[in-house]
C-alpha cells in the first residue's frame, strides 16, 4: 500500500509540475461560467411560456441543461483520465522512467495501482464537483432541482474510473498518441449507442435498441451515464417525463440492480488484463 501510494503521489506531482490542473481549472471556470449565463436566460425564457405547452417548462428546461452540464462533465472527466493515463506505461517505459521504479520492494503491480488510483480519485474529484457546481447553479437560476441528486453523481464518477481503467489498459500496448486516440473513439462509440438507442425508442426499432443496448453494457461508462440522466427525473411522469426521457446525448436509461456489480466486475477484468499484459512486457 505505501508503495501504491508512493506512485500515486509521484503522479499527481508530475501532473502538477507541467500544469496540468492549472488548465483544467480555467477551463472549467470559463464553462460554469457559460453554463450559469445560460442557464439563467433559459429559465427566464421558459417562464414567458409557463401555462402555454403541455408539459412543464421548468422541468424540461432545468433537466436538460443539467443533462447536457452531466454530458459535458463526463466529457471533461474522459479528458482527464486520459492525459493522466496516457503515459502509464508504454510511454514512460520507452522514456526510460520505468526501469528503475518496478524492481523491488516497488513492481509492477504497485505501480499501475498507483497510476490508477492518481487518476480515478483525481478524475472523481473533479467530476463531483463539476456536477455538484452545476446543480447548485441549476437550483439557485432556476428553481428546479433533479428528483435524484446522488445517483447521477456516483453515475459520473464510476464513469470516469472505468474510462481511466482502459485508458491504462491501453498504455500497456499503445504510444500515448495512439492511446488517446483509441480511447476517445471508445468514448465516442459509448456516445453514438446513446444516440442509437435515442433513434431506436422514437422509432421503436428493436433492433437499434438491442445495439445500442449491448454497446452500453459493453462500454459500462455509457450505461452508467444513461443511468444518471435517469435519476435525473426518476419521479417525472406523464408528458413531461416522456419529453425528459430522451436526454441530451443519449437516452436516460433505468440501469437496474445489476449495473454496479457489472461495473465492478468489467473494471476488475480491465485491471487483470492490464497487469497481464504488464507483467509481459520488456521495458
Amino acid at each position: 500500500m505505501t508503495g501504491t501510494l508512493i506512485i500515486a503521489g509521484y503522479t499527481l506531482r508530475e501532473c502538477v509540475r507541467r500544469r496540468v490542473f492549472v488548465v483544467v481549472l480555467v477551463l472549467s471556470v470559463v464553462f460554469l461560467g457559460l453554463y450559469g449565463l445560460g442557464t439563467d436566460s433559459a429559465f427566464d425564457e421558459a417562464q414567458l411560456l409557463t401555462g402555454q405547452a403541455a408539459f412543464d417548462e421548468k422541468v424540461l428546461v432545468g433537466s436538460t441543461l443539467l443533462g447536457l452540464a452531466m454530458f459535458t462533465t463526463l466529457f471533461l472527466g474522459a479528458v482527464l483520465a486520459a492525459f493522466l493515463t496516457l503515459n502509464g506505461v508504454r510511454g514512460d517505459a520507452d522514456r526510460g522512467l520505468l526501469q528503475p521504479l518496478v524492481v523491488r520492494p516497488v513492481g509492477r503491480t504497485t505501480v499501475l495501482a498507483g497510476r490508477f488510483a492518481a487518476a480515478a480519485s483525481v478524475c472523481v474529484a473533479y467530476v463531483l464537483a463539476m456536477y455538484g457546481a452545476a446543480l447548485l447553479i441549476t437550483g439557485a437560476t432556476g428553481g428546479w432541482w433533479p428528483d435524484e441528486a446522488l445517483g447521477p453523481a456516483l453515475g459520473l464518477a464510476g464513469g470516469v474510473v472505468i474510462i481511466a481503467g482502459l485508458s491504462l489498459l491501453g498504455s500497456v500496448w499503445l504510444s500515448a498518441t495512439a492511446n488517446g486516440i483509441a480511447v476517445f473513439m471508445l468514448f465516442g462509440a459509448g456516445l453514438a449507442a446513446g444516440l442509437l438507442g435515442q433513434i431506436g425508442e422514437a422509432l421503436d426499432a428493436d433492433t437499434l435498441k438491442t445495439v445500442a443496448e449491448v454497446t452500453s453494457w459493453a462500454l459500462p461508462f455509457e450505461a452508467l451515464y444513461q443511468a444518471g440522466l435517469h435519476g435525473l427525473t426518476t419521479e417525472t411522469s406523464g408528458i413531461t417525463g416522456v419529453v425528459v426521457e430522451l436526454g441530451p446525448f443519449g437516452g436516460a436509461q433505468e440501469g437496474g440492480a445489476l449495473l454496479w456489480p457489472w461495473a465492478v466486475a468489467y473494471l476488475a477484468v480491465v485491471a487483470a488484463l492490464a497487469r497481464f499484459g504488464f507483467a509481459r512486457r520488456d521495458l
